[in-house]
């Protein structure tokens, strides 16, 4: 267990502890906005696809049954703009934390190889690539990398922490260069259906990938565009070769999606309405909380997606944190998405109507 400790970050959560203790003992209870977790409901139409498939006493498949691989091909071509998409084209996963912690691992990299992540990012890039014994290696602009022993080139757009989006321009420059380097570049894309002021691309769109998927993953969720963190829903779109040799690891691990929930996922793809009743309840909570933030003396940078308010008052994160602690709010400390956060704090309007409100008023 010493040998694993060492090779892994302290676990962030862990260091907010006391000021999760101290931000309970408000009077009017604690308004968590430290996690990006859902809190309202799953919608019915997906709870019902659910429970009839829970009658599912056999192995499901690891690849997934054919109407989820007809939904995942079907809705990256209808949201992504992809073309031309096959089954070999799509594979679902556990979660996507799952395959971040683990696909550095699985795609047999290790001692001498190198995984490239954003400067400000989520951990878990980091921690996959330890895992793996490889490099981890933090990039302001990809195409800036020393290339030498580089495996394994992570995006993150629209970003976790920053909710900065990168436009299709730069995806194609990133593309372009990892192609030239022989580099596998993975583009983390779940929060791609929360655009609020800019419109994520996917770099699966062909301004972007040239029509061709050679090279280029894509990773989904429907954690956060469906509520459906609990159900660990999750694909991979992107070179059917890549895909393959993933299938069949995955296939010798028994990393399989339960079935009910391979159910769920394809009613949830099949049905828009729910995702834009989801998208106009966080874009009320966005709105109030980001007005209470800047009358409350804070600067909010990037956040044009995502589900998370970037903001700052020129001062060390944890100086932010215990000051609003005290109000009975917590949120992240930036520090958590690297050194170049120090300064910010990640807010995630993930809280009901009703805790939105009250920290509202606890800023004012």
């Amino acid at each position: 267990m010493g040998a694993v400790s060492s090779r892994l970050p302290v676990f962030p959560w862990d260091r907010l502890e006391p000021y999760k203790t101290a931000a309970a003992a408000h009077p009017d209870g604690i308004v968590d906005l430290s996690v990006g977790t859902p809190v309202d409901p799953v919608p019915a139409v997906i709870r019902r696809a659910l429970t009839d498939a829970a009658d599912s006493p056999g192995y499901p498949t690891v690849w997934g049954t054919p109407a989820l691989r007809d939904a995942l091909t079907g809705w990256s071509e209808r949201r992504l703009g992809a073309t031309g998409l096959t089954h070999h084209h799509v594979l679902p996963v556990v979660g996507s934390k799952e395959l971040v912690a683990w696909l550095p691992t699985q795609l047999g990299l290790g001692p001498g190889d190198k995984v490239a992540y954003p400067r400000l990012a989520y951990p878990t890039y980091e921690v996959g690539a330890r895992l793996a014994g490889a490099e981890p290696v933090a990039y302001d602009e990809p195409w800036e990398l020393d290339p030498a022993g580089l495996r394994l080139l992570w995006l993150n757009s629209p970003s976790n922490p920053t909710g900065r989006v990168l436009s299709a321009d730069e995806l194609r420059r990133t593309v372009t260069w990892a192609r030239e380097h022989g580099i596998l570049l993975v583009s983390d894309e779940c929060y791609l259906e929360l655009g609020w002021e800019a419109d994520p691309v996917s770099v699966l769109h062909p301004d972007v990938c040239q029509g061709s998927y050679e090279g280029l993953i894509a990773v989904h969720s429907l954690s956060k565009r469906s509520n459906l963190a609990g159900y660990r829903a999750a694909f991979l779109a992107g070179d059917p070769a890549v895909l393959g040799e993933l299938l069949l690891i995955r296939k010798h691990g028994g990393m399989m999606v339960a079935a009910p929930v391979q159910a769920a996922t394809v009613a949830a793809l099949a049905d828009d309405a729910h995702v834009a009743e989801q998208r106009e309840r966080y874009a009320r909570r966005r709105t109030a909380l980001r007005t209470a933030l800047e009358g409350a003396g804070f600067r909010i940078e990037h956040s044009e997606a995502s589900l998370y308010l970037w903001a700052t008052r020129d001062e060390p994160c944890w100086d932010t944190v215990g000051d609003l602690a005290k109000r009975g709010i917590l949120v992240a400390p930036g520090e958590f998405y690297g050194a170049a956060g120090e300064r910010f704090v990640r807010v995630a309007f993930t809280a009901t109507d009703e805790r939105v409100e009250a920290a509202v008023r606890r800023l004012a």
